[in-house]
């Protein structure tokens, strides 16, 4: 019997793998795909994700193969520069095809140990009070302590749990594929200029991934396909070209075609008994603003210290529970926020006048701030009751005297960081480092961060600190020598 299951080996498994191994959780991933994808949905990583990187050692690999943006029609297609004072030390996006994407994780999540399966189809899953079992296609069983559902928006493992998934079906559909074009680029160029001023959901970029005359292209679709598991035809998106463009662009060689629809989902629990859920698995809705991909690396990055502190059999009550507390809010603020943005991306004279109305409003630089904030996730904050204005958020990257906060966080275990010098974590010394340093841009005495970067208690009193380890990090371990701080030299 393995720790933990992994059914699915996109973004959201990966992180989850990776997560789990640095915690020494022995974890198996189960890919439906015998080779990676080539198909390059989710094509870039938001602030939240890059500092996800930059925590765990990860962000020069990105930054080697991806360019960073500042701007985009993140919300409604409305193009707007990023506000100058976005809290993160990172306020960049990164333009990462998901095929690089998958890639990178893959290869860290093997480093570390982690076994990934491909061409295993699960089609039957049990669980009892010991553990889950998982069927596959091939007729044999795999067993594990616990099992994470991290297969898409179909997921199998939500349909084998039962879980409720309710929402709105599709009712526009969008056609997206990469393809040659045989139109001289600049009139490509022109006609996307003049079509997009009243069709969002329309482009042709150029270039794609580096090959140089291959276009990434998005066109509205005539209607709503019956099986959308079918990808398109060449001749469908020709024809719809012609219908929104008046030309099809001489499109041909396709790389890959898929349609997309603005349907939005969310399981009504993340959890049932061993089993979790995470990524599309728990939830779907349109690609408005890019926030997909990145919402499911972010529920992998909440979940698995926490799966990692139960399977070591010293998490407190409650805090693999607080996975769906935490996350299921997040997924359903996502959702909100792309039913909005679809609004805006219509073509009715409504949706045009809420555009233009909400373009004015984000010249302003606050209202910028929220929704590039909100969609970037940098804004975040879980509810962890009363207390400092910090607790629950991420603490962003700062400056110490002994380098970057985030070079210490590398390792997904929790971390104070001290600047008074008097505190301790003597008794979880084998999950919590202590670290004595300062920083200019932090004015609070000391800060107990979780695995995954979020403020769990911010003070300077040590009896306040004894109440809040327990919570996150369970009971001090027997016999455990009083932690070695990490002091700055002076």
């Amino acid at each position: 019997m393995t720790d933990v299951i992994v059914v699915g080996g996109g973004p959201t498994g990966l992180m989850l793998a990776g997560e789990l191994r640095l915690a020494g959780v022995e974890v198996v991933v189960l890919e439906r795909l015998a080779e990676p994808s080539s198909q390059s949905r989710g094509r870039g990583l938001h602030a939240r994700s890059v500092e996800v990187m930059d925590q765990r050692g990860l962000l020069g690999r990105f930054l080697a193969e991806s360019e960073k943006f500042q701007v985009g029609g993140l919300f409604g297609g409305i193009m707007k520069p990023w506000p100058d004072r976005l809290d993160t030390a990172h306020p960049y996006g990164l333009a990462t095809p998901q095929a690089v994407t998958e890639r990178l994780l893959e290869a860290w999540a093997r480093e570390l140990g982690a076994e990934i399966r491909r061409g295993q189809e699960v089609v039957a899953l049990t669980q009892d009070a010991d553990g889950v079992t998982v069927g596959l296609a091939d007729g044999t069983d795999l067993r594990a302590r616990y099992a994470v559902g991290c297969d898409g928006g179909r997921s199998t493992v939500r349909g084998l749990l039962d879980i409720g998934f309710p929402g709105e079906p599709a009712t526009v559909e969008t056609l997206l594929g990469d393809m040659e074009a045989s139109e001289d680029p600049a009139t490509i160029a022109a006609v996307v200029e003049e079509v997009r001023k009243t069709e969002l959901r329309f482009g042709l970029s150029p270039d794609v991934d580096g090959q140089q005359g291959l276009y990434r292209v998005i066109v509205p679709a005539d209607g709503v396909a019956e099986d959308r598991s079918t990808p398109p035809t060449l001749e469908e998106f020709r024809r719809q070209l012609r219908a929104v463009a008046g030309t099809d662009f001489g499109v041909h060689s396709p790389r890959w075609l898929s349609r997309f629809g603005n349907a939005t989902r969310q399981a009504e629990r993340y959890r049932v008994g061993r089993v979790l859920l995470a990524g599309d698995a728990a939830h779907i809705h349109p690609p408005a603003g890019g926030q997909g991909l990145n919402l499911g690396v972010q529920d992998a990055f909440n979940l698995g210290w926490k799966l990692a502190a139960e399977v070591h059999g010293r998490a407190p009550d409650g805090l693999l529970d607080s996975y769906h507390t935490e996350r299921h809010p997040v997924g359903a603020r996502v959702l909100a926020t792309t039913r909005a943005a679809m609004t805006l991306l219509g073509t009715d004279p409504g949706a045009t006048a809420l555009r233009e109305l909400f373009s004015r409003l984000m010249d302003f630089e606050e209202v910028n701030r929220h929704i590039t904030g909100m969609i970037t996730a940098v804004d975040l904050r879980y509810d962890l009751g009363e207390g400092h204005e910090l607790l629950g958020r991420r603490l962003r990257d700062v400056q110490l005297k002994q380098g970057r906060l985030y070079e210490h966080l590398h390792h997904a275990r929790g971390l104070l960081l001290d600047q008074t010098g008097r505190l301790s974590v003597e008794g979880w010394a084998d999950r919590v480092d202590h670290l004595v340093d300062v920083s200019d841009e932090l004015d609070v005495p000391a800060v107990l961060l979780r695995p995954d970067g979020h403020v769990a208690w911010a003070g300077e009193s040590q009896e306040e600190l004894l109440a809040h380890l327990p919570k996150w990090f369970g009971v001090t371990a027997p016999d455990t020598p009083p932690s070695a701080s990490h002091s700055p030299s002076r």
